[in-house]
């Protein structure tokens, strides 16, 4: 016959298995409509793993596996870098969260070099930029930096798996591991696609995340792995990590938020401020 504590150990139980039921259906909506979404990848021993893939508040993103996701219907498209004018064509977007800073200016610099600053509360991590071939995404960086848009935001999302990538840029994601809204947040604008193909996705190399073509906004992702074979060449590459690896590194052996390969890093990572440098 069951005793007194044998009933209350029965019903903590069911009442652990609820919650946890009820945090993975939550995390479950949240990473479809965050940034970097899922990939299937084949072990060779023929284990099925789950690697991973990049998607966007505005969408999702493919893997090597799968084709070019749609664009959103009836919407407008960003215009890419005109060489004859050295103008980009940004376009209004106000799906998802969105911290308003206005549309960057036209008029793109794809001449000067530039290093983009990010320090965070670890340290930090230099980017060099690479306007000659993502023109529109780097001028993109210059007003959001310029407007401190990503002053006191946090990391959201770090994957361990087949992917392995740190995602920074939504200036209203939490980073907990619970809010669901986390990967949907941007500058309430979308950047034309560049360099696609440009630029294979090695270690250190800095790429725009998305949800399919022409969706990009402020959120973009750090490779720390080999992950050329893993990633369709879907995502602008702007930049490669020059300082500050041993950051994301460190970030990356922590872990998860509450275990697995996918979710908010266990080690808090905050954009204290992002700076860009090169003459105007």
């Amino acid at each position: 016959m069951a005793t007194g504590k044998d009933r209350q150990r029965e019903l903590a139980r069911r009442h652990y298995e609820r919650q946890m039921a009820r945090r993975a259906e939550r995390m479950a909506k949240a990473r479809r409509r965050r940034i970097i979404g899922s990939v299937l990848g084949v072990v060779v021993v023929g284990a099925v793993v789950a690697t991973s893939v990049v998607v966007s508040g505005s969408g999702d993103v493919t893997s090597a596996q799968t084709g070019a996701q749609a664009s959103p219907s009836a919407a407008p498209e960003p215009k890419p870098f005109d060489p004859a004018t050295r103008t980009c064509g940004y376009v209004a977007d106000s799906s998802g969260q969105v911290k308003d800073v206005g549309l960057p200016p036209a008029q793109a610099d794809p001449d000067t070099p530039r290093t983009m600053t990010l320090t965070t509360n670890h340290g930090k991590i230099e980017i060099k930029l690479e306007p000659a071939k993502a023109p529109c995404t780097v001028n993109s960086f210059v007003h959001l930096a310029s407007k401190d848009y990503f002053d006191g935001t946090k990391c959201h999302r770090l994957t361990t798996g087949g992917l392995h990538v740190l995602q920074c840029g939504d200036p209203l994601a939490k980073a907990d591991g619970e809010t669901e809204t986390d990967g949907t947040g941007g500058p309430g604008y979308r950047i034309a696609d560049e360099n696609l193909g440009g630029m294979e996705y090695k270690r250190g190399v800095v790429a725009m995340a998305n949800s399919g073509p022409n969706t990009g906004g402020s959120q973009f992702f750090i490779v720390y792995g080999d992950d050329t074979n893993n990633l369709a060449p879907n995502y602008t590459p702007f930049g490669t990590v020059t300082k500050g690896m041993s950051i994301v590194d460190k970030v990356a052996k922590a872990g998860v938020k509450g275990g697995g390969g996918d979710g908010a890093p266990k080690l808090a990572v905050e954009l204290k401020d992002v700076t860009i440098s090169g003459k105007s």
